[in-house]
């Protein structure tokens, strides 16, 4: 059974210290209203039982929709609660292992963060590549250095798979990010920081919308 269609466009990354306050759900809800295409559920802290419970409620809210959630890092969550898939990092569990207890329906996500390491996914068992970062951010510490534009189109030019772009992105800069042909844009300030998690996530669709017409 092939896996189902999904769409990189808008692709929020949630972060709970980013929510100014305001619960994830209600977040989420809003942006998914706004027209997220997709979204990525990350909890470094959360306890594992609160980390599955969170995903199902998540997923409350996704799946009506057809959007597709997916679990950063934790196949044992995505697999207790359900989801459509997970994303993982250079240091997580290695996409063919996610691939073998997830199965063949199942949306798996890479991170890379240079030419090496996109050279190196080729192959690999993904359906996407998180790129970047794209430009300098404080929200991922671990993020490594910004590759820039010119490193974002060295990585979209060795993928096999469709590459959505991570890193500080947000409206003002998701136009010419789009122009390097990636399917979509990943962000999370963007929308989880936003005064209204609606509307940004609207703006941003429309830029995608736009930068696939060009």
């Amino acid at each position: 059974m092939s896996r189902p269609a999904f769409d990189l466009g808008v692709y929020l990354v949630t972060d709970r210290p980013a929510l100014m306050g305001r619960q994830l759900l209600d977040v989420v809800g809003r942006a998914v209203a706004g027209g997220a295409t997709i979204v990525q559920l990350r909890e470094k802290e959360a306890a594992t039982r609160e980390f599955v419970e969170l995903a199902r409620a998540v997923l409350g809210l996704t799946r009506p929709r057809g959007v597709p959630l997916i679990i950063n890092d934790r196949v044992d969550v995505a697999l207790a609660a359900g989801a459509d898939g997970v994303h993982v990092g250079q240091d997580d569990m290695h996409p063919a292992d996610v691939r073998a207890l997830l199965g063949a329906r199942a949306i798996i996500g890479l991170s890379v963060t240079g030419e090496d390491e996109a050279r190196a996914a080729r192959g690999m068992p993904v359906d996407y590549l998180g790129a970047g970062p794209v430009f300098a951010t404080a929200t991922k510490k671990d993020a490594g250095a910004p590759q820039g534009l010119p490193g974002l189109a060295a990585m979209l030019a060795l993928a096999e798979v469709p590459v959505v772009a991570i890193g500080a992105i947000k409206e003002g800069n998701a136009r010419e990010v789009m122009e390097t042909g990636v399917a979509g844009v990943a962000v999370v300030s963007a929308i989880c920081s936003a005064p209204d998690p609606c509307e940004a996530a609207v703006q941003l669709r429309h830029i995608v919308e736009a930068g696939r017409t060009r």
